[in-house]
């Protein structure tokens, strides 16, 4: 049996990132299931905004969009901008074809100032997922600014919903 691939791909567009804590405590709880890499949209920066298709994107920027397509499992956090996930986020996902990432199982998670703002990941995450065709896994994980102690989440609540996201992935794997 070959390693699992599990990626996360942070949205965040600047550093320190408490979106890019949140899919790396994902991902450190995930190290069990497979090889772990992740990725942060500020990484892809203004190549990306730049792409208006595949072809002659950057090597760098290809890498990461053939790492998302070719992994086993898919860990995801965005931001929440104005009720929603930012621009390049979505111009990530809109140059990924439509079928590239069917039945991979999917950690969504997000971040914002408030706890009200987790509604994000149902009302707009889950459908862009859901297009693709992916196997959300629940629960999805939500921090507010109040769940960090500076960049470093803190809130047990939280690593919680962490814990089982990550024995819900896991039982998405073995299928």
């Amino acid at each position: 049996m070959t390693a699992r691939r599990i990626v996360g791909l942070s949205g965040n567009i600047t550093r320190p990132s408490r979106t890019r804590a949140l899919v790396g405590r994902v991902l450190h709880g995930a190290a069990g299931l497979g090889a772990a890499e992740a990725y942060d949209l500020v990484d892809a920066g203004p190549a990306l905004g730049a792409a208006t298709s595949r072809a002659g994107a950057p090597p760098g920027l290809d890498r990461i969009w053939s790492a998302v397509e070719n992994c086993d499992a898919l860990v995801v956090g965005s931001p929440v901008f104005k009720a929603s996930y930012g621009g390049l986020f979505k111009h990530f996902f809109d140059l990924i074809d439509k079928d590239a990432l069917r039945g991979r199982p999917v950690v969504l998670c997000a971040t914002g100032r408030l706890p009200e703002y987790g509604a994000m990941i149902e009302g707009r995450l889950l459908p862009l997922f859901d297009f693709f065709g992916t196997r959300p896994v629940e629960p999805h994980v939500y921090a507010s600014d109040g769940d960090f102690a500076g960049s470093d989440l803190a809130s047990e609540r939280v690593a919680a919903e962490v814990e089982a996201a990550v024995a819900e992935l896991g039982r998405a794997l073995r299928v």
